[in-house]
């Protein structure tokens, strides 16, 4: 392939490479494939331009606007990634590898769509929690809300996933309507740039939302201020190092790390030879050994196994791992490719020799292995290496050093608690797995060892084929963990998103805090109008509209109906004495779901209409119990609207019973589906 002249995007517009051009060479064969360079880049020009064009169109969209752009961006990539498949080969990864990360990525960007949609209202401000009452009268009262931060994300990405690294962190930040400026690993950055550039050819962004630097972030990180966030991946000391920039320490910058890990899996003492959790966990080491030639941040380093079954689990994995083609990626029959860069290689060779201080070398030997396709010479090319670490409490190096691809060290334990103290020896993972049968073994490594580790997956029998795997962070989950890790969390779904949201405190009347959320609350004024609320289209209704009904009594015979219909016949229901002697009730009281099914009764409206389905109710409480002889009447009001799509939008109804004597009997929310 011609090289690439990569260009960085910056103000609207692209830049080719300048200044003292860097050339990428090809994880395969060695050859030049990209040039890079951004010596000629404003970055102060930049962080103002995402602050001043980018930062203001995100904030003018919904939350519902941001995720419907970010669904679209992620259908046009997935029009698109076979051209990036092809120039992900260069980067020494197979098909499989490239699906891990492209796939990955534009996943994780229909994922962060769908929950925004479903999980945020469709406003620019989010609230947090509920409401909170701060006075006696309750007409003073709190609430926790999030807006966007005012500044800039800097999106600092790693080599190994040039694309799902950069998409997994676009989508939160998005989301949230922060403008983001990408600056990916050098070593892969054809692939990332490329991606890049399909964003912005979809012209589904806002401009200034998203900007490029090919190359090195020159002074950016010393223009930041507090309104703006560094989001990491790569090593400790690339981490420690931008950690200690004079304007991130004295401006309070936000900085989200994901660095080194050293991940375990552990073997449970009830996962002996021959059972299926031994047989998954073979398997999954070897995947995690050679997938990506283990260039994940979430790939086995430590192989934790019982005593006994350590013979076992080396015999099995030498037989893996001696079935594993090694070579060329566009070859079919190859399982491993190449580490990303000769750079790279050197890397894991000198922290391999490192490992063999301490450890056996069991199987791999990087000066003897065969390479199909391609010259071992010439490209970054190793061998899977297996290490056996017998002096274990001696060791250190074994839980201190990461030699960043295909090697993992074996470590045999003499009971559970020692299994789980050596994985927390490694000070901090992003994941550990346990492959068990027993919740009481499950149950032990969370408590032992959960402090220690960011994800804990469990493996068994019954997972089976739907489990995503020890190496797979997912956007609904947190990706990150503490200690040597970083103690970043990124994803986590809606969580993600807050790292890129400032949390305010805000106190008033209700009236006031209901304006400001655009959400009905407890105390607010509300108004009544004709027609009924359920002849209203969705978008004809407004929070705080209310629908007083009528009353209706409840009859001893209308509760001995419900009971017999339903089958029902709980005492309180039926029983006299028994209900009298239930310090909850004066004596028989009406069904709880009698209440409900009276309160529907009396505020529907039956004609068909805007009100498309009833789909559930939330937050459910009976505050009072009613008697025969009680009459109730309902309180309707609308709470909250969220767009769902073009055609119906979701309504959230506050719905208060009472009694004849004003007291509140049952309250909930209702769910309605209304037409627009």
């Amino acid at each position: 392939m011609s090289v690439i002249s990569l260009n960085s995007y910056s103000l609207g517009r692209w830049i080719p490479p300048s200044g003292e051009r860097q050339g990428l060479k090809s994880a395969v064969s060695g050859q030049v494939v990209a040039e890079i360079g951004s010596a000629a880049l404003d970055f102060a020009g930049m962080a103002d331009y995402a602050r001043r064009v980018g930062g203001p169109a995100l904030r003018k969209m919904t939350f519902h606007d941001r995720a419907f752009a970010l669904k679209a961006l992620a259908q046009y990539l997935n029009e698109r990634r076979e051209a990036l498949y092809e120039l992900s080969y260069e980067t020494g990864a197979t098909k499989p590898d490239s699906m891990i990360d492209i796939d990955g990525g534009i996943g994780t960007l229909f994922v962060y769509s769908s929950k925004a949609r479903r999980e945020l209202p469709d406003d620019r401000i989010l609230t947090d929690g509920a409401l909170e009452q701060l006075s006696r009268s309750g007409q003073f009262v709190g609430q926790h809300v999030a807006t966007p931060l005012q500044g800039v994300a800097v999106h600092i990405n790693a080599f190994n996933f040039p694309v799902w690294g950069m998409l997994e962190k676009l989508a939160p930040t998005l989301i949230a309507g922060v403008p983001a400026i990408v600056k990916p690993a050098s070593a892969t950055a054809w692939v990332a740039e490329a991606c890049f550039r399909m964003v912005v050819e979809s012209g589904l962004l806002p401009e200034g939302a998203v900007q490029f630097i090919a190359g090195s972030t020159g002074d950016l990180l010393d223009r930041l201020s507090g309104q703006d966030v560094v989001s990491f991946t790569g090593s400790a000391a690339t981490a420690a190092m931008l950690k200690g920039k004079s304007a991130v320490i004295e401006k309070s910058v936000r900085f989200i790390a994901e660095q080194d890990s050293l991940n375990a899996s552990v073997l449970g003492p009830d996962a002996a030879p021959g059972t299926p959790e031994f047989e998954a966990f073979i398997k999954e080491v070897h995947r995690e050994m050679t997938a990506k030639a283990g260039q994940k941040c979430t790939a086995i380093r430590r192989i934790i196994v019982p005593q006994e079954s350590r013979a076992a689990v080396i015999d099995a994995l030498v037989a893996r791992l001696e079935r594993t083609v090694i070579g060329n990626p566009r070859d079919e029959t190859v399982r491993m490719g190449a580490l990303a860069s000769l750079a790279q290689r050197s890397d894991v060779l000198e922290k391999a020799s490192i490992l063999g201080t301490e450890a056996k070398r069991i199987y791999g030997d990087p000066e003897n292995f065969r390479v199909e396709g391609a010259d071992a010479g010439e490209g970054a090319f190793v061998p899977p290496m297996l290490f056996s670490c017998e002096d274990l409490d001696a060791a250190q190096a074994v839980h201190a050093v990461e030699a960043f691809g295909p090697v993992s060290t074996v470590m045999a334990y003499r009971d559970l608690p020692h299994a789980l103290a050596l994985a927390n020896r490694g000070e901090g993972s992003l994941v550990a797995s346990v492959f068990t049968h027993d919740p009481a073994v499950a149950r032990q490594a969370v408590l032992d060892a959960g402090a220690f580790h960011g994800r804990l997956y469990f493996a068994n029998r019954d997972t089976g084929k739907e489990a995503t795997g020890h190496g797979s962070p997912l956007p609904h989950m947190v990706h990150g963990g503490p200690g040597r890790a970083g103690g970043g969390e990124e994803m986590g779904g809606m969580r993600g998103v807050m790292h890129y949201m400032q949390r305010t405190a805000i106190q008033g009347s209700p009236d006031i805090i209901a304006g400001i959320t655009q959400r009905y609350v407890a105390g607010a004024s509300t108004f009544e109008a004709e027609p009924h609320p359920f002849r209203l289209a969705f978008g004809e209704l407004a929070p705080g509209r209310t629908l007083w009904t009528a009353e209706r009594t409840v009859t001893l015979e209308d509760i001995e109906h419900f009971a017999t219909f339903t089958g029902d016949t709980f005492y309180a229901h039926m029983d006299e004495e028994a209900a009298a002697a239930n310090p909850f009730f004066p004596g028989r009281v009406a069904h709880g779901y009698l209440i409900l099914s009276f309160a529907a009764g009396l505020f529907v409206e039956p004609a068909p209409g805007p009100v498309l389905a009833n789909y559930g109710l939330d937050n459910l409480r009976f505050m009072k119990p009613v008697s025969p002889g009680d009459s109730l009447k309902v309180r309707l009001t609308v709470k909250q609207k969220s767009r769902r799509n073009d055609e119906y939008g979701e309504v959230r109804w506050d719905v208060g019973v009472y009694n004849g004597e004003g007291e509140q009997v049952a309250a909930y929310e209702l769910l309605t589906m209304n037409a627009m």
